[in-house]
């Protein structure tokens, strides 16, 4: 039995339901990837697996000083599926880098390039 004000039944309010923006989606997906990869400031991710041939997900996760961080296939490949997922607009023919602390992703050529456009 519903609870009633006065001897009437409560009317039913609708729900506020939060849209949530590609931003804060973005966010999450970070900060899930930095519980995932503890010690990890950024993810690289690609399609292509050095050891193979044909197209793979593949990641490689750094510190914050710039430091290889070591993944397992199961979760070089869960990360990479989530970021590559989360983006289906992207081309995903080269590696991009996701900051974990922003939920930023650009492309990795980026990182290479200095103030002055220079590689």
């Amino acid at each position: 039995m519903p609870k009633s004000w006065r001897g009437r039944a409560l009317a039913a309010q609708p729900a506020k339901a939060v849209e949530p923006t590609d931003r804060t989606r973005w966010h999450r997906l970070a900060a899930l990837l930095a519980d995932m990869v503890p010690g990890a400031r950024t993810i690289r991710v690609s399609q292509r697996d050095p050891g193979h041939i044909w197209p793979s997900p593949y990641t490689r996760a750094y510190g914050a000083q710039g430091q290889l961080i070591r993944l397992n296939r199961a979760r070089c490949l869960t990360v990479a599926r989530w970021v590559i997922r989360a983006h289906p607009e992207l081309s995903w023919d080269g590696a991009y880098d996701l900051d974990l602390t922003t939920g930023v992703l650009r492309p990795a050529a980026e990182a290479y390039t200095d103030a002055s456009g220079e590689r």
